[in-house]
């Protein structure tokens, strides 16, 4: 899809990976809508940009309904939204369970139904998941983050089948470790030597790829990082031995405890 003069939907712009998506679309001539809990972030990013803004707290069930009553002129959703849920299950309250549940899944699934399936009565559209590479493989510490991107991939890979031949494309993007801006960068974690890392703008770069050329599955990673994801997805319990052996547990650790504000 050309995003030239389409209206695109920006969940989760008040992070600089969400404001790095926009300005890549809106270097592309795309019409954006940005979104988040801050308009005070949102209103210069729109300013800039010559979007509009709607500020809207997705783990309330009103304001997600608010957001779709909104925006049904939607051509791209880009549900990039997400709160941090690295750490031990039982560091979690079940209210921030039932948070990071409803941001980061239940309200990339409703958004998908009520703006997909105008888009599906116009006969075009692109729906854009941001997951994550622990959608793909899981690590000590990442037991609800990852149940949430999992989700998101099983979901997105699914409903790409179901619209398929519909007109609406459905893409599942995996960003791996980004550094200046993100979870894991304002986690202040500290990666082992070896590990790369990605920009923001990859990630933009990717997502604009992914609905450009419809593709189902979009890694923003170094190969290394993405050569250790497919053997996680093949011999799991041997990728997890490895995976401890080089301080996976402490990475963890330390982007949970520098999530925990934000949960």
């Amino acid at each position: 899809m050309d995003v030239s003069g389409r209206t695109v939907l920006i969940t989760g712009a008040t992070g600089g990976l969400g404001q790095a998506i926009a300005r890549t679309f809106a270097a592309r001539g795309a019409s954006l809508i940005v979104t988040g809990r801050r308009s005070e972030v949102l209103e210069p990013l729109a300013t800039e940009l010559s979007a509009r803004v709607i500020a809207v707290d997705l783990s309330d069930a009103a304001d997600v309904e608010r957001l779709i009553a909104e925006t049904g002129d939607t051509d791209v959703l880009i549900a990039n939204a997400a709160l941090p849920a690295s750490g031990s299950l039982d560091d979690f309250s079940v209210e921030e369970i039932d948070r990071a549940l409803t941001v980061n899944l239940r309200a990339p699934i409703i958004l998908s139904r009520e703006l997909g399936l105008r888009m599906v009565e116009r006969g075009a559209g692109h729906i854009v998941l941001m997951s994550s590479l622990s959608g793909k493989a899981a690590t000590p510490g990442s037991a609800l983050y990852s149940a949430t991107k999992f989700g998101l991939r099983g979901f997105g890979l699914g409903l790409r089948q179901d619209w398929e031949q519909k007109g609406v494309g459905v893409s599942i993007v995996f960003p791996g470790f980004i550094r200046d801006a993100g979870m894991f960068h304002e986690s202040g974690t500290k990666l082992p030597p070896g590990v790369g890392t990605r920009r923001p703008e990859d990630v933009a770069e990717g997502t604009l790829k992914a609905v450009q050329r419809n593709l189902a599955e979009v890694e923003v990673a170094p190969v290394a990082l993405r050569a250790g994801t497919l053997f996680s997805q093949i011999a799991p319990e041997l990728a997890a031995k490895v995976s401890r052996r080089m301080g996976a547990g402490s990475i963890a650790k330390d982007m949970a405890s520098g999530q925990r504000g934000k949960r």
